[in-house]
Formats: C-alpha cells, structure tokens, sequence
C-alpha cells in the first residue's frame, strides 16, 4: 500500500497548488556525471555516432521523433523503447548500451520515440499542455499508428523491404498490437528480438499485480482533476521526482529500493548508485494515464484486448458491450523471445502463454543468469557479457549482419 499511497502523493497531489510553492533550490543537488545532463543527440555524438534525426507525423497528426545511427549494414534495425521511456534507453551505458555496440559494429540503427515522451511531444494542431485530447491515447495507438509510420519511415529512407527490430517490455507489445491489427506490416518485420516482453499480465504479484488493479481507479480520479499526462518529462511532478530521486546516496536508497527495485526486479549489481545517477535524470520520459489504464485493464481482465472505454463506450467503438481481442494468430512476423527469473513485469509464466499464442516464434530463451531482471536487457552493468551474445547470435542466424 505504500507504493500506491507515493504515487498517488507524486503524480496526483504534486498537480495541486502546493507544487507551486515548492523550491528546488533548497534541496541539496548532487554532481551528477554528464551522460545525466545529456540528450539523446549529446549522448550519441559523445559516443561516437552523431544522429540524424526525423520528425514523423502519423496517420493521427501525432508527431514523432526518430533517431538514426548510419552504417553499412544491408538491413536497418529499428529499436523501441518501453513503458514511461525513450530512445536514451538503448544507449545511456555508453560503448556498453546496445544501441552504441550495434552502431559500432557496423549495424545501421533507428531508434523510434512513440508520442507523448520527451521527444516525441508535437502534434500539428494539438498542444500537449492546453489540451487534454493530446493524451487520449494507450498502447493500442501506439502500435496502430506510431510503430507503422515509423517503420514506413525507416524503410523510405532506407529503401530497404523490411526491417529488423528489437523491442524492450511496452516496444514489443507494440508490436503484436501491430501485427494483428495491421497484419499487412508482418511482412515488413524480419524479425522482432523481444527483450523482457510483456503482452499477458496474468501471472503478476505484488507490488506489480497492485499497480495494475489501482490503474483504473487511479487513471479515474486523474481525469477528474483535469490531469491527463503521466510524468510528462518537462512537468512539475516529474521536475520534484528528478529533484528527490537524484539526492545523494538517499536517492538511491529510497527511489531506487522502494520503488525501481520491486517494479523491476532486485539487481543493484546491474544497476548500480553511479548508473542510477545517470538513468534517475532520463526517466521518466512521460506518457498518457490512459495508457497506464490500458495495462491495468489486460492485467485484471486478463485479456489481451483493447482498451475498454465501459459498456456504453465499448458499444459505440466497438458495437459490443467488451472490448475486443487483439488476434494473436495474425502476428506471423518471426519472434525471438528472451526473459528473465527476476522479471516480476514479464514473469516466465506470462513469457509462456505468450509463446504459445504466437504462430511463428522462433526462439526462446531464459537468459541464465539468475539475477536477469526487467531492466537488465536495457540497463544492465555488464549485459554485454550475459546479454549481447544471444543478441549478435540471433542476428547471424537470421543472416542480418552489418
């Protein structure tokens, strides 16, 4: 209970009045190293890959920002991020983040941001902080008009057929959402790699299982306080959170221990104080509440649907009283499944139902360390030595090489 009473006092309450009145300048700032104060462009050129950069509008007028690493390989690979994150993910360890070793190795990287995130916050008529139809959106919109626009994007400027993509948690669920609603977009996929997927929530405990039942009772008395986006990067919530979280050595005990940790998976060998420094001033990269509620509800329901919008609502959207499945049987892009025993978002039983819902899987892996948790696919200290390999192996196999 804890955990849903702080989230409801950072997300909720900070809205009121009272955030007007607080001071950051009272609270003791730490030196943060200088990957934390850099953005994704600073962080690639510092690594050496300066990016090109894209703005996509989709089908919807939502405007995204798309990142490209150039290189010589023959097939482009695309990475998405997950839930509340960015593009940063995929390169804030430096030479030791997937995106800077595919990068430099030759691959030829895109990095995509789905709306509502710290780059991806345009819409050509919609402002996101006057008007609250910016953010009436979940997860179903983010697979059925950003991942196809982006993909479309980076095949334009390629002039490649298709694409190799790698998905962490939230960017894999995109694309089943894609596929089966969109399941033309199968063939542009040669292969999607799904690091920590998340599709079915059934097999959820606490304090995971309690985020999703609160979620729509949550996301209902957000709405009724006019707040509608969900630690929007540049908001004042997500401004005070940054302030508290990146505190010295306190930061990390509370931000860190009682709230990354048991959402994600206890790991401090991997995601160690200095990391934490860098990672605590990128994310959250912000989203809507709907989209939270969206997971919420397949978590509860336990049913990989869409997003139900109340009897009424559903018979209007849907002409049925319940929102329907996504057809799993359409997504016959091939799919490399890799999880975790410490994954309490993505728990290997949920890994399982959704392998056996896919009709063209190719791979599964338990990674073998013990310890692999949520964030480690992403985030992880040394996931170059338990990580990397299958990634590169998986890669070859399917012949895309740089």
């Amino acid at each position: 209970m804890r955990h849903c009473i702080l989230i409801i006092a950072l997300t909720l309450f900070l809205k009121c009045n009272l955030i007007q009145t607080f001071n950051p300048s009272t609270l003791i700032t730490g030196i943060n190293p200088e990957d934390a104060l850099l953005n994704f462009t600073g962080l690639a050129r510092k690594y050496g890959h300066p990016a090109e950069i894209y703005h996509v509008e989709t089908q919807d007028g939502y405007i995204l920002e798309l990142y490209h690493l150039p290189g010589t390989g023959r097939k482009p690979i695309l990475l998405m991020h997950g839930f509340l994150d960015s593009s940063d993910t995929w390169i804030l360890r430096g030479k030791d983040s997937l995106g800077i070793s595919l990068a430099d190795n030759g691959y030829d990287v895109w990095l995509g941001n789905t709306r509502g995130n710290r780059y991806s916050s345009s819409h050509i008529s919609l402002d996101p902080q006057k008007n609250p139809e910016y953010w009436m959106y979940s997860i179903h919109e983010l697979g059925y008009y950003d991942l196809p626009a982006i993909i479309d994007e980076v095949l334009l400027r390629t002039g490649a057929q298709s694409l190799t993509a790698i998905g962490h948690s939230q960017g894999n669920t995109i694309f089943y959402i894609l596929g089966s609603t969109r399941p033309e977009y199968n063939a542009k996929i040669n292969l999607l790699i799904a690091l920590s997927p998340i599709c079915f929530m059934h097999n959820t405990s606490p304090p995971v299982s309690t985020y999703l039942k609160l979620a729509p009772k949550l996301a209902k008395i957000a709405r009724r306080m006019g707040i509608y986006d969900l630690l929007r990067y540049d908001g004042p919530e997500n401004k005070f959170i940054r302030k508290i979280c990146s505190q010295p050595i306190i930061g990390y005990a509370v931000c860190a221990r009682l709230f990354i940790f048991p959402l994600i998976g206890f790991d401090p060998t991997e995601l160690e104080y200095e990391f934490y420094e860098v990672l605590i001033h990128h994310l959250p990269a912000g989203t809507s509440w709907m989209n939270y509620e969206h997971f919420g509800q397949i978590g509860m329901s336990k049913r990989f649907a869409r997003y139900d919008y109340g009897i009424k609502g559903n018979v209007i959207k849907y002409n049925s009283t319940i929102p329907p499945l996504y057809e799993l049987s359409n997504v016959t892009m091939p799919i490399a499944l890799l999880g975790g025993r410490n994954d309490p978002l993505s728990t290997l039983e949920d890994v399982d139902l959704l392998k056996d819902h896919l009709p063209n899987y190719v791979e599964y892996l338990v990674n073998p360390r013990l310890q692999f948790n949520h964030g480690d696919s992403v985030w992880g200290k040394n996931m170059k030595d338990y990580l990397f390999r299958y990634i590169y192996s998986t890669l070859e196999w399917y012949d895309i090489y740089p």
